[in-house]
């Protein structure tokens, strides 16, 4: 508006209640996270709809990791079926069309990386059919919960979180808190072999217990161990490292259970499972606005619980015992 002081965007006035919690410390810093200021100062993805469509596009792109499907949604919503052009070329049989517009997102192990949407694409003779999620990418597909979940639950114990089933009522599904900060437990795992090919053993320190219903099952006890991880990875805890991830306690309860609850819904569908949190976000999602989450959070959470339910991570380094 002409005349507004445009510093009222990114600073309290004087005068401002200044929230002295861990959470209300991160809210100002959150100018230095370009999804956080997408966010709160564009309101992209505030209506309880365009947030819908984005958990559903980051869903659906399952060779990506969730920050990089937030990424390509940001630059074309209605993107069906991403690949750089050399996988184009040599996977598909398909060129890059004169003039299409790349979509610009993170390389691991490097800065950037270019891809192209399928709609930018152009067959040659005798191109190989396109996948099935092409052809109908909103097609629900009844899934299952195999290996993934097992390799959750080792990852992370490597993160130093014990996750105990007990024998609780049908309403309960589980909870995570800190251990007594002078308890010396710890989980024996393996971490790699050596040179001779045995196994490598440390000791990891509990830091963090996770329990999980035991009558459950395992689809139920995947969503719930994503579900609490989601809260820690999220910050709602707060951290052993800030390195690792930000101390956010102190969180208004509704924005912080709408975080996890996406990470959730995110991390579950990817494996075309329906998580209990789709029901919940359904509910919520009624209402003409989301919370004010931090989608940097939610994103990278996803993201690591869905690379820890794919692949063997290796312990933290300040994690190892002697």
């Amino acid at each position: 508006m002409p005349g507004s002081n445009q510093l009222l965007l990114f600073d309290p006035p004087p005068t401002a209640k200044i929230d002295l919690t861990p959470a209300g410390a991160w809210e100002l810093d959150s100018t230095k996270r370009a999804l956080d200021d997408l966010f709160s100062l564009t309101f992209q993805y505030r209506t309880s709809k365009s947030y819908h469509e984005l958990m559903k596009f980051v869903a659906r792109f399952r060779s990506y990791s969730p920050f990089n499907a937030m990424l390509m949604h940001i630059q074309m919503p209605g993107a069906t079926f991403v690949a750089p052009p050399h996988r184009w070329r040599d996977d598909w049989d398909r060129t890059i069309k004169s003039g299409a517009r790349p979509l610009v997102i993170l390389q691991p192990m490097g800065p950037v990386m270019f891809v192209f949407d399928v709609s930018d694409t152009v067959p040659q003779k005798n191109a190989k059919e396109l996948p099935k999620e092409v052809e109908n990418p909103f097609k629900v597909e009844k899934g299952f919960i195999g290996g993934e979940f097992n390799r959750l639950i080792e990852n992370a114990i490597r993160g130093g979180i014990r996750i105990t089933q007990v024998q609780d009522g049908s309403q309960s599904a589980g909870s995570i808190s800190r251990v007594d900060p002078g308890s010396q437990s710890t989980q024996r795992i393996q971490n790699g072999v050596d040179k001779n090919r045995q196994p490598i053993f440390v000791d990891v320190p509990v830091k963090y217990d996770l329990f999980i219903n035991a009558k459950h099952n395992v689809a139920t006890q995947y969503a719930t161990v994503a579900h609490e991880l989601a809260h820690l990875y999220c910050g709602h805890l707060g951290t052993p490292n800030p390195k690792w991830w930000p101390d956010r306690r102190g969180l208004d309860t509704t924005v912080a259970e709408f975080e996890a609850e996406s990470v959730t819904y995110m991390v579950c569908r990817r494996l075309d499972v329906f998580p209990p949190s789709h029901e919940y976000l359904a509910d919520y999602l009624n209402e003409p606005q989301v919370p004010a989450i931090s989608l940097d959070r939610v994103m990278k959470a996803a993201g690591l619980i869905a690379t820890m339910s794919k692949e063997k991570l290796k312990v933290r380094e300040k994690e190892k015992g002697s």
